[in-house]
């Protein structure tokens, strides 16, 4: 291969017939020229299908290329996709999908604690799925199972790194919000209730240390 359009019809094969993202660093080995014209061959394909206003574009994904179709096309391609297919993630699997992906690695007694729940099987699907896998072992005690997320999980979500995620203090509720909320939840006549309490405790505290002089 000596020349721009030999190179372009490689990368092309070979991203078209790879399952995952391919990393511009293998394909510079297998072409035998810089990543960064590799890089610079990518970004000059990725520009010339949109310019073609093409359904497929070329993707910087989970740190490789990729082929993927137009977010234009999305009605299309969803409802070729689910024809026949009704298998999603319930809500529980998401929320633990995403306690994974802000917390990792993390242990699975770790998940159920931040989840209140038992989430053996939860995880178990995530798995099956390949959204996440084992990443290494909690050196205290018990040695328990570290989870995090994988390269699919980004390829799913669009993203480059877990850095893409969108920042968690955005999701968190202001003070003022936190406050009604937990207003909300008390019961009615919480508050004299309490006062009532905290002086009859202070009174019987009073009496037994009256009693013991």
């Amino acid at each position: 291969m000596d020349n721009l359009q030999e190179y372009q019809k490689a990368i092309e094969a070979i991203i078209l017939v790879s399952d995952n993202p391919v990393e511009p660093t293998l394909l510079a080995q297998l072409l035998e020229i810089p990543k960064s014209e590799v890089e610079e061959i990518c970004e000059s394909l990725a520009r010339e299908y949109e310019n073609q206003d093409r359904g497929f574009v070329l993707a910087s994904i989970a740190g490789g290329y990729r082929f993927q179709t137009d977010p234009s096309m999305a009605p299309f391609v969803e409802r070729f996709v689910l024809e026949g297919q009704g298998s999603r993630l319930s809500s529980a699997a998401l929320e633990t999908l995403a306690i994974i992906a802000y917390k990792q690695p993390i242990s699975r007694m770790q998940v159920s604690s931040i989840r209140g729940v038992n989430v053996e099987a939860v995880i178990r699907t995530l798995q099956q799925r390949g959204y996440i896998g084992e990443v290494g072992k909690d050196p205290g005690p018990g040695n328990a199972t570290l989870f995090g997320t994988t390269s699919l999980f980004l390829e799913r979500l669009g993203l480059n790194s877990l850095t893409d995620l969108p920042p968690l203090a955005d999701f968190v509720p202001g003070a003022d919000v936190v406050e009604a909320l937990e207003g909300g939840l008390r019961p009615e006549g919480f508050e004299e209730r309490a006062r009532i309490m905290t002086v009859e405790i202070k009174k019987e505290t009073h009496n037994d240390d009256s009693s013991m002089s």
